[in-house]
């Protein structure tokens, strides 16, 4: 039979998450939240910890775990606050894995060891204020400098997470380097750097959710970078940015399930300590009902996410999966939301609460790492349609 129960070292992991999300992120994230102030302690103690290391190999000085430990620490993060689970994921999914995965002996060198550490951050420059889930339109240009051996990027890049920080040491730029034979356009990736001359940041974005994390519009003007900062193959970084993001959206269904289950945790709590006629309000059945149908959301989309990543690590085509994830768990998040604000009635709608900083936090999975509709879209595909 197939268990879906974790094993004793997934378990102390899940548990060792959860008390420091408890512990140490619980009692100050609202301020970091109200301040928009990126928590650069809470993310220092996350690296001491190992989380930014988890999936990776030992050799690379990672934790020796795999992309299934990620998304149990993710969960568990997301339980507390969202803003801290996407750093992480992030960092790993979108920053450090690329490198890893595609990067020279030398580029590996140079840039995981602080990544994987937790000391330092990278960003995936993809989207652009054009262009998102048409990654075609890329707008960015890099051109070879072949009198300098130099890589010559202008363009810009929207809403990259991770860009801006006083810890980040790099940015991974999508550009068109060329035309393919067919007329397409050439699309590579390119290590950028923080400092590069040419490489502006701008200012932080005012965000309706996700207010403790660090998000820029980024642009390039003459910026060089040496030829050998390409990362993988030239012409290869449309495949690269697809298999990123087929894994990304199983470590964003998996923080999608922690703020699901978060709704549930804090309804609970709620529900049994406020009073209204004389008696808890977890004792009307309709309180209860709506926690059940939250409780039913959270665990389904779990399971759903548990099926994706096992499929992925077991080497087998995990596309469809990872969509019918991302989307089932993103509506999970957005509906628990809802709902559980609606448990807390007014003081649900005060950005105090946990609660409404879910509610404002769980919009964007639904858009994030591909919309909803590109995840039916991809679900179709799937089915041969």
């Amino acid at each position: 039979m197939v268990d879906f129960r974790l094993t004793e070292e997934q378990e102390a992991l899940r548990e060792s998450v959860r008390e420091f999300a408890q512990e140490q992120v619980a009692p100050v994230i609202a301020d970091f939240y109200e301040r928009k102030a990126f928590p650069y302690d809470l993310v220092r103690q996350m690296g001491k910890m190992g989380l930014f290391g988890l999936p990776f190999p030992e050799e690379s000085g990672g934790m020796g775990g795999d992309y299934f430990a990620l998304c149990i620490a993710l969960e568990e993060l997301a339980r507390v606050d969202s803003s801290l689970a996407v750093t992480l994921e992030a960092a790993v999914s979108l920053g450090a894995m690329p490198i890893h995965r595609f990067g020279t002996p030398e580029q590996k060198a140079r840039w995981l060891p602080g990544l994987l550490a937790g000391e330092s951050l990278a960003g995936f420059g993809l989207t652009e204020p054009g262009s998102g889930t048409d990654a075609a339109a890329i707008a960015t240009r890099a051109v070879l400098d072949e009198s300098t051996n130099e890589w010559v990027i202008n363009g810009s890049k929207a809403f990259i997470t991770n860009s801006g920080t006083d810890i980040t040491s790099l940015v991974t730029v999508m550009a068109a380097t060329g035309t393919n034979p067919d007329g397409s356009k050439e699309l590579s990736t390119i290590i950028v750097p923080s400092g590069t001359a040419g490489f502006t940041v701008a200012p932080g974005y005012s965000k309706v959710g996700w207010c403790a994390s660090d998000t820029h519009e980024l642009s390039f003007d003459d910026a060089r970078v040496p030829a050998e900062n390409l990362l993988g193959e030239r012409g290869r970084g449309f495949a690269q940015f697809l298999r990123t993001l087929d894994e990304g959206r199983i470590a964003i269904a998996a923080l999608s399930v922690g703020l699901a289950q978060g709704c549930v945790d804090e309804s609970v709590k709620y529900a049994g300590q406020r009073q209204a006629f004389g008696r808890a309000i977890a004792n009307y059945q309709g309180v209860q009902f709506l926690i059940a149908d939250m409780e039913l959301r959270a665990h389904t989309a779990r399971l759903g996410y548990y099926d994706a990543a096992s499929r992925m690590l077991a080497g087998e085509e995990f596309k469809r999966y990872a969509a019918i994830a991302k989307l089932n768990a993103s509506n999970a998040a957005m509906e628990n939301s809802r709902y559980a604000t609606q448990v807390h009635g007014g003081y649900g709608f005060m950005n105090e609460s946990a609660v409404g900083r879910f509610y404002r936090d769980a919009k964007i999975l639904e858009i994030g790492e591909g919309t909803s509709e590109v995840q039916r879209m991809l679900i179709a595909r799937g089915l041969g349609l």
